[in-house]
């Protein structure tokens, strides 16, 4: 495996597994690790679908399934190649005045 898939493989992981208990992720962190897989598939490193294959695979593992299971089997619809489908939680809401 290329350096490059290794450290995207890296990065999911961290990003999957930090939503997945609730925790913030900065966009910064994902944008850069949208901008690798773009230079993946520029450089012939990998394809889009193993790319896509792979982070899915990081997703489930820091999840429990597949992004399909999350947001339906057209969400590179809702997130075309390179973006990654990082979602945090919605936070709890408790209302602040008595009305």
């Amino acid at each position: 495996m290329h350096p490059l898939e290794t450290e995207l493989q890296v990065r999911w992981n961290e990003i999957f597994l930090a939503l997945a208990t609730g925790d913030d992720v900065p966009p910064a962190v994902r944008l850069r690790a949208e901008g690798m897989m773009e230079a993946a598939v520029l450089l012939g490193v990998a394809s889009r679908d193993a790319l896509i294959e792979s982070m899915d695979e990081c997703y489930r593992n820091a999840g429990g399934q597949l992004i399909a299971e999350d947001f339906g089997a057209d969400w590179q619809s809702l997130f075309p190649f390179p973006q990654i489908p990082a979602m945090m939680q919605r936070a709890p809401v408790f209302p602040s005045t008595k009305d």
